[in-house]
C-alpha cells in the first residue's frame, strides 16, 4: 500500500471513499508492475484529480497498523509519500473521484474518524509539526 501525504495550512488531505465510513490518506494497493511511488502517483490521481510525478514526492516513511474492517490480526503496510513543496501542486485543487465521495483537509482532532493506519499517520506528522 502507497499513501500520499498532501499537507496545507497544517491540515493534510484525506478523502472518504465511496460507501465506507471512515477517512483514509489518498492512496491504495501497487498493480503488479508498479512501485510505491508508481501506485501512490497513480491513485492520487484516481481519487483527487492531483497529476503528480515522482519528482514531486518524497518516501516519509511507513506505518504498520491493523487494517480497519478486516479480520482481526490483519495488518496493513503503508508507504507514505509527501509532496515536496513548492510547484504547482501548492495551488492545485483536489476534487473527489468517482472512487471517492469527498476530500476533506483535517487535522489531528480529526484522528476519531481515521482507521488506525491514518491515526498512526496523523500523530507522525504532528510530531514533526506539519500537521496540528
Amino acid at each position: 500500500m502507497s499513501a500520499l501525504l498532501l499537507v496545507r495550512d497544517r491540515k493534510v488531505l484525506m478523502v472518504r471513499a465511496r460507501g465506507r465510513d471512515v477517512l483514509y490518506l489518498p492512496g491504495g494497493k501497487a498493480e503488479p508492475h508498479e512501485s510505491d511511488v508508481e501506485a501512490v502517483l497513480r491513485e492520487a490521481y484516481e481519487e483527487t484529480g492531483l497529476r503528480l510525478t515522482a519528482q514531486d514526492v518524497e518516501p516519509f516513511g511507513t506505518v504498520t497498523e491493523p487494517a480497519h474492517g478486516q479480520a482481526p490480526g490483519t495488518m496493513v503496510a503503508m508507504a507514505l509519500f509527501t509532496v515536496r513543496p513548492g510547484g504547482t501542486l501548492e495551488s492545485a485543487t483536489p476534487v473527489a473521484s468517482a472512487e471517492v465521495d469527498e476530500v476533506e483537509w483535517v487535522t489531528s482532532a480529526d484522528a476519531d474518524r481515521c482507521p488506525p493506519a491514518g491515526v498512526e499517520t496523523l500523530r507522525r506528522l504532528v510530531a514533526v509539526d506539519l500537521v496540528d
